[in-house]
């Protein structure tokens, strides 16, 4: 069993915004370049969280995304839902034809497991994680090295413009 790609950088997205939340919208591109994750996937996700209302987007220059709702009111679960994943131990996808069109011995087990992850992430809110001193660390690693970016770009285009001159 495994959480797929689609569920991992919906998550992480959404704790990234919750995570620079007060600073006005947060652009995709900001995002995806803190995390490593294409625009293109991004603008994927943020359309499926923006039709569930966990995300709204701001038009115009300054754009970007902020979160719908307050971060203790939006939980993991609910992120992963929003993009249509689930966490599922089954390897029948709760089907029940697990060995031979039938229902194999385990498969009550398994979808009480999948239950019972479920539970465990919709009882962490992003502002949960966003209290966490190793996902703050992490942050503000991802953010020196960010600006850190931003200011070499500048320079460069400086040097650029300097050498057009």
């Amino acid at each position: 069993m495994r959480l797929t790609t689609k569920g991992r950088y919906a998550v992480t997205a959404m704790l990234d915004l919750a995570l620079h939340e007060g600073k006005g919208p947060i652009s995709l591109a900001d995002i995806s370049e803190r995390q490593g994750i294409s625009l293109s996937y991004l603008e994927q996700l943020f359309a499926k969280l923006r039709r569930n209302e966990l995300v709204r987007s701001v038009r115009g220059p300054g754009g970007g995304y902020q979160l719908n709702r307050e971060q203790a009111e939006i939980n993991v679960a609910e992120v992963i839902d929003a993009v249509n994943e689930s966490v599922d131990a089954t390897g029948c996808h709760r089907n029940g034809d697990c060995q031979g069109g039938e229902t194999c011995l385990t498969h009550h087990l398994w979808c009480d497991l999948s239950d019972q992850i479920h539970s465990f992430l919709r009882g962490i809110s992003l502002a949960n994680m966003v209290a966490r001193k190793d996902v703050q660390d992490i942050s503000d690693r991802q953010d020196r090295i960010h600006i850190d970016q931003v200011l070499i770009g500048s320079d460069a285009a400086t040097i650029s413009d300097k050498a057009a001159v």
